[in-house]
């Protein structure tokens, strides 16, 4: 009788101890506000953090905004304060989004200045009420496009006509104070400041002061503990321009705080994937190590496009901001970051004519490095930049004659390349978390994006537009946005077939144009 009743003790106190064992396992819950509306910056990156086993609760998308729609910071910091629930583990949060309403509202915005640091305070009184918090904030120094065609209509009107001779008028500027100009670039200077409307200079002038002193005051939330983390991403640039001039004044002004808790990158719609992933790694108190080898040729001194800075300058921010640990000894490292260049140091567009499958200078070469990793059994994450907005035809078609496509752990070929490099950096860092079937999902997405789509069909379909009844084109779709989405889902599923394995599910593709223009579309799989 003793027995049984010790026996029903020792069950009793083992189920007490089992339950109390369950309760103090909390999943992983990350409250994250994208800067707008676009899929690689919600779906496209959510969908990574979930198949790494973290819950994600980011607002709905008609308070995030968009190219017509700039949002509304205040609705946004309703969301936020209604949705901060204590089973949080942490949250990462996108400045512009609660200073100006999305991304595009920093750049169109109309906020009086003192209206923009007021919201800035807000970040103080969220702190107060949330001491605990991990708080990660990612913010843009607004870009320069070099062109009224590259701002995409996402800048004032005006832009479209004088975005050429603003771009250029900002890189004197920014020349100027770092080693001077010659008398023809003088010459030039004060030619552009007559040719420039005085309305247009002052309104896009006037309202980066404004952008600039809320990141200044950003840096001072980073300084006083307010924030985690701070990473400002300088948005599309260039070594000259007034964006690189913002950035390397902000740069100064939070140099003492470090890397481990302030940093500005070339790049933006990266970072909100980077610093979820600091998110997770700091949550499990891990820092994993990363080997970084280029192509041959100039590889880690490349300046790719849209970027103000060496490739690898880039890759060591992006490394440091995600909570990894960058490492010059390949044997101890947790990961092989290959980074594709081309040996010249260009970046090309990945429409340009070169970029029609045939390997070129470096091609053979990066392969056969990449096929060594896989075959040694490494983790390796490729991130492609020779081109912009779309994958390497020639480095593709390698992989895949080499079955090597799903043999690694992380692709991003999409975009910028810093976009590129930070993306797939982030997402391979997650990967020891997923399943297998999970990381060939997310490798399948980025091949169907970055390659099927933006390097090759994105091209041909804008070309057939012309086909297609109604009125609109490539930047606003209009009338004929779904008629040009099912051409192009049908132009994927013939590249799928031939270019990807049948297990992929190739046959069930569907295409959204989100933005109602052709630059980025929403690619459906299946179910996903």
């Amino acid at each position: 009788m003793l027995a049984c009743v010790l026996m029903c003790l020792l069950t009793l106190c083992t189920a007490t101890n089992d339950c109390a064992a369950r309760k103090k396992v909390v999943r992983e819950k990350i409250l994250y506000i994208p800067h707008d509306s676009r899929p690689i910056v919600t779906r496209q990156t959510t969908e990574i953090l979930e198949k790494a086993g973290i819950q994600i609760v980011t607002p709905p998308e008609e308070l995030l905004g968009n190219r017509e729609n700039l949002g509304d910071p205040d609705l946004l910091w309703d969301w936020l304060n209604k949705n901060a629930t204590k089973d949080l583990t942490a949250a990462v949060i996108s400045s512009d989004a609660l200073l100006y309403g999305s991304l595009v509202g920093s750049r169109k915005h109309d906020f009086d200045g003192d209206e923009i640091l007021a919201r800035t305070d807000l970040f103080a009184e969220f702190r107060r009420k949330h001491k605990k918090l991990p708080l990660y904030v990612f913010g843009s120094v607004m870009r320069t496009p070099r062109t009224g065609l590259a701002s995409g209509y996402e800048e004032p009107d005006y832009y479209h006509y004088y975005g050429t001779n603003i771009f250029r008028l900002t890189e004197l500027m920014d020349k100027q104070e770092l080693e001077g100009l010659t008398p023809r670039e003088i010459k030039e200077f004060n030619f552009l400041q007559r040719l420039i409307p005085t309305r247009a200079i002052e309104d896009w002038m006037g309202r980066r002061e404004k952008n600039f002193s809320a990141n200044k005051k950003l840096i001072d939330c980073a300084r006083n503990k307010t924030f985690d983390y701070l990473l400002l991403g300088r948005d599309d640039n260039a070594p000259y321009s007034q964006t690189h001039n913002e950035g390397r004044k902000l740069s100064e002004y939070g140099r003492k705080l470090g890397t481990d808790k302030y940093l500005t990158t070339a790049g933006i719609d990266e970072i909100g994937l980077v610093l979820l992933t600091r998110a997770a790694n700091e949550h499990a108190k891990t820092s994993p190590k990363v080997f970084v080898k280029y192509n041959w040729g100039r590889g880690a001194r490349t300046i790719p496009s849209y970027s103000d800075e060496a490739i690898d300058t880039s890759i060591h921010a992006a490394i440091t901001a995600a909570g990894a640990t960058l490492t010059d000894d390949e044997a101890d490292a947790d990961f092989i970051l290959a980074v594709n260049t081309n040996p010249s140091g260009e970046t090309y567009e990945a429409d340009n004519d070169i970029n029609d499958g045939t390997s070129r200078d470096g091609t053979r070469f990066f392969v056969d490095m990449v096929e060594d990793y896989v075959d040694a059994g490494r983790k390796v994450i490729v991130a492609d930049v020779a081109f912009a907005n779309g994958s390497d035809n020639a480095l593709m078609e390698q992989l895949r004659r080499r079955a090597l496509l799903f043999k690694l752990n992380a692709y991003g070929g999409w975009n910028t390349p810093t976009n590129s490099s930070g993306f797939a950096l982030s997402t391979g860092l997650l990967t020891p978390r997923m399943k297998d079937a999970a990381v060939d999902e997310l490798l399948l997405r980025r091949y169907l994006d970055d390659w099927a789509y933006q390097a090759n069909v994105r091209k041909i379909g804008a070309a057939q537009l012309n086909w297609i009844a109604g009125d609109g084109r490539y930047e606003s779709l209009d009338d004929k946005r779904d008629a040009a989405a099912d051409n192009c889902a049908m132009l994927l599923k013939a590249f799928a077939r031939r270019n990807l394995p049948a297990f992929t599910g190739n046959d069930d593709i569907r295409v959204r144009f989100p933005w109602n223009r052709m630059f980025e579309a929403d690619i459906s799989i299946g179910n996903r």
